[in-house]
């Protein structure tokens, strides 16, 4: 299990980062997760900067999205135990790992406002040095992959994403997006219609068996 190298001084501020609003409507971990994800961003951004400084814009990129993906956050978040202390409403099914990731993020919302930048990008470099390092080529999100596959085999053409009515709660909806290509649908979800049209992707990839 990993270990969270940092002390509160202000521990109602990491409570606060772990209550979800599905268990307090009112005083939840949702502010602390917008500021968290930003700190997040730029850290892991500086990090890649200077850990490839031969690497292109785009290859930087690529290696972000997949670093500060919902899925990398609740995988940290799970390797610190988060899962045991996140107090929620539920957290079944698909949720679970939006929920894992949002309070990760919230976590790192609350260190910044207890100690500083300084002090948040230290502890998110900690825990992200190594994830970085694993990949020695940038890795591609499921779009870019999609895409440049139906161009190389339909002709130039692109895959078509649709967004789809949400569902789920106006406070935290699951959104849906539809992608067809190559005489083929697919459909994904997420806490984002970013998310969603890149679960779109990957199921849309695995139909056409890449």
């Amino acid at each position: 299990m990993l270990k969270l190298n940092y002390t509160f001084t202000d521990a109602s501020l990491l409570d606060l980062a772990l209550t979800q609003s599905g268990a307090n409507a009112a005083q939840n971990n949702e502010r602390l997760e917008f500021i968290g994800d930003r700190v997040l961003g730029l850290t892991v951004a500086t990090m890649l900067y200077r850990m490839f400084p031969s690497e292109t814009e785009g290859e930087l990129a690529r290696r972000h999205a997949v670093l500060v993906s919902t899925d990398t956050l609740a995988h940290v978040a799970g390797q610190l135990g988060l899962d045991t202390c996140v107090r929620h409403g539920h957290m079944t099914g698909g949720r679970i790992q939006h929920i894992l990731a949002d309070a990760m993020e919230a976590v790192f919302g609350a260190i910044y406002l207890d100690g500083g930048f300084d002090a948040a990008a230290a502890v998110i470099t900690d825990l992200w040095r190594d994830l970085a390092a694993a990949d020695t080529v940038a890795p591609k999100d499921p779009k870019t992959r999609l895409q440049e596959y139906v161009q190389k085999h339909s002709g130039g053409a692109l895959p078509t994403y649709e967004y789809l009515e949400p569902s789920g709660a106006s406070h935290s909806p699951v959104f849906r997006v539809s992608v067809t290509a190559m005489g083929h649908t697919a459909t994904g979800t997420g806490a984002s219609k970013k998310a969603a049209s890149i679960a779109a992707a990957d199921a849309m990839l695995k139909i056409l068996a890449i």
